[in-house]
């Protein structure tokens, strides 16, 4: 598979966010995206073992974007937050977009997409209308999925034995699983994958996800999209 390099976005502290995407052109995209919160090593992990794979499989023509990392600064830092400490994962323009919080790592910003990070991935959004996300986490094992993907959750599901979920378990304003499907109509996976201090290498988590994914990518559910 041909990738191509779209022009980064930078960060708070001014370090590029390298984005690719496929040659093949569409009306929607897939995306995939890594390191929303930089100290989730795990997820970032797993994106970089696939992407490593997309680009050696030549069968697979879809029409990709693929960011590894998006927050950037916090991955150097190993911090949840952005330099700016903002939860970029609350902080885009939702219905339920709430200027509290309790705790330092999920501060939402001063208001909605204030974020250089989440303005660059907003304007490959209006440039690359996303039709299907999935964005990299590390928490505990779930395959949480809003909006129209249950089917794709349940397929990765068979594979890795992660549980399926259309909730979180606790409330996540400002989430990009909650602004996509709201102003996209793109449906979001948000791909928890385990915590090293669970027991697991990175190998071992990657071999967890590699068959599902791989997959997912050559099977007709998502080709179909």
């Amino acid at each position: 598979m041909n990738l191509i390099e779209i022009k980064p976005g930078f960060s708070v502290e001014g370090d590029e966010i390298p984005s690719l995407k496929t040659e093949a052109k569409s009306s929607s995209y897939i995306y995939l995206l890594g390191g929303t919160h930089g100290d989730e090593v795990e997820g970032v992990y797993v994106l970089q073992q696939f992407l490593d794979w997309l680009k050696n499989d030549e069968d697979i023509k879809l029409p990709l974007v693929i960011i590894p990392i998006l927050n950037v600064d916090g991955y150097r830092m190993g911090s949840r937050v952005n330099a700016h400490g903002v939860d970029l994962n609350r902080n885009y323009a939702t219905n339920n977009w709430d200027s509290t919080f309790k705790e330092e790592k999920y501060n939402p910003g001063p208001a909605p997409l204030s974020e250089p990070e989440n303005i660059y991935l907003e304007s490959l959004f209006k440039k690359y209308p996303p039709k299907l996300i999935i964005s990299f986490h590390s928490w505990k094992p779930i395959l949480n999925y809003n909006g129209d993907c249950r089917e794709l959750a349940e397929f990765l599901s068979k594979y890795n034995s992660y549980p399926v979920a259309d909730d979180i378990g606790y409330p996540t304003p400002g989430s990009l699983g909650t602004y996509a499907p709201e102003k996209y109509s793109a449906p979001v996976i948000t791909y928890e994958c385990p915590l090293l201090e669970n027991g697991l290498s990175l190998k071992e988590i990657w071999q967890q996800n590699e068959l599902g994914l791989k997959k997912l990518f050559q099977s007709k559910l998502i080709q179909e999209l």
